[in-house]
């Protein structure tokens, strides 16, 4: 079975989205944290300062479960290769998705490149 051989550019990008997604929502994070805080503070409102706390908190909790995507998936990946059969087609869509940089695309079908 070549599936993942087949489909690797898929998972390459896949990868690269978790990787923009690992990178930008801290930083997305940290600007509306700064300007509900901005907002509230310039309100002189009691509430509006709690409830700004409050939706940074539940983002911050967002973002690290964001963050750790990869290691949930690489996780899930790892139980999931103890039933396949196919480990080195498998480890082909592993490796996209956590490391894009490393994957190799050039399958064109045929014979499966080992490694």
């Amino acid at each position: 079975m070549d599936f993942c051989y087949k489909t690797a550019s898929i998972w390459q990008v896949v990868g690269y989205a978790f990787l923009v997604l690992k990178i930008l929502i801290p930083v997305i994070i940290i600007i509306l944290g700064i300007v509900n805080f901005s907002k509230a503070i310039a309100s002189n409102d009691d509430k509006a300062i709690s409830k700004a706390g409050g939706s940074l908190i539940k983002k911050i909790i967002i973002g690290i479960v964001i963050f750790f995507i990869p290691t949930i998936i690489s996780a899930i990946f790892s139980l999931l290769g103890l039933f396949i059969d196919y480990k080195s087609d498998f480890l082909v869509c592993k490796n996209c998705v956590l490391s894009p940089k490393q994957c190799d695309t050039s399958y064109k079908g045929g014979i499966i490149p080992t490694e």
